[in-house]
């Protein structure tokens, strides 16, 4: 009965948010069909501190999305797809913590909620890194040679980006500390709100940090870039504007971008969740 009281809940919360979302312009139509969605098994299935985290997540990176966008906007012809998420966005930020929510209501191992950090710090710090790591004064440097690339180029890293990256897991972090510690500390955890904190942060910053560097190294390897010849300029994009296909260049054509980012909140889900195990495995040894 809770899980259906949670779940109805989770519906008309996620509802209520995706419309509003609609309504100013972060989400396209599908879009906020699979914000409700994935806000549904979030907030139904991991409870109210997951489901907060979510939309913490997604209010921050739409409000990011909106600073100094005019300036931005001369790299969008770079990214596959512009700041409204669509369907696709939304389930490769949300579908790794949908999937980890649902396999919390079987066992409800604690491993599973630092999993869940690990995959919001991820897309929260990649949202802003890419969101801040554009408006550097330098230019990026690719991940794999060090060579300077132009801005928005899929793999590049600045420093700007890694601040934006830090920050965007420490924000989790702190987040998650806060409405765990208001919910009297996380349900099964054998840690106090206090000790938990600490391994939240580290969960965080960490599984944020090779989340997000993670994006980088399959955005310059394997994922999908094209090139556009009416524009002269690689993108992530494989159709243009205009109706005109690109031409592939390197990566693997089914690597979107979208799963780029689905894969890497894979992997730091799975770095957060190797910092509670770790921690968890010291904790029971020292007695």
């Amino acid at each position: 009965m809770d899980y259906v009281v949670g779940v109805g809940l989770g519906i008309l919360f996620s509802g209520l948010i995706a419309t509003v979302a609609y309504r100013r312009g972060a989400l396209s139509r599908s879009g906020a069909y699979g914000a409700v969605i994935t806000g549904t098994l979030i907030f139904g299935l991991g409870g109210w501190v997951w489901g907060a985290l979510l939309i913490t997540f997604f209010v921050l990176s739409s409000l990011l999305s909106k600073y100094k966008e005019s300036t931005k906007a001369q790299f969008s012809e770079k990214f596959a797809k512009g700041s409204r998420r669509d369907l696709g966005q939304v389930l490769a930020n949300g579908g790794a913590g949908a999937l980890l929510a649902l396999a919390y209501t079987f066992c409800g191992h604690p491993a599973l909620f630092f999993a869940f950090l690990g995959a919001m710090a991820t897309v929260n710090a990649d949202t802003w890194a890419t969101e801040l790591g554009v408006l550097d004064p330098a230019p990026p440097r690719l991940i794999t040679t060090g060579a300077a690339v132009e801005r928005g180029t899929s793999g590049g890293i600045s420093r700007h980006g890694m601040l934006a990256t830090l920050a965007g897991g420490v924000a989790i972090g702190l987040s998650g500390w806060a409405y765990q510690h208001l919910a009297g500390g996380l349900r099964g955890a054998p840690a106090p709100p206090l000790v938990g904190g600490a391994i939240i942060m580290a969960a965080c910053v960490l599984g944020g940090l090779a989340g997000s560097l993670g994006d980088s190294l399959m955005g310059a390897t394997i994922q999908a870039i094209y090139y556009s010849e009416c524009r002269g300029k690689e993108t992530e994009r494989p159709i243009d504007g205009d109706g005109v296909r690109n031409r592939l260049i390197r990566g693997w054509v089914w690597l979107s971008n979208d799963w780029v980012n689905f894969l890497s909140s894979a992997a730091g889900a799975a770095v957060g969740a190797a910092v509670y195990l770790v921690w968890a495995a010291a904790h029971v040894e020292g007695g």
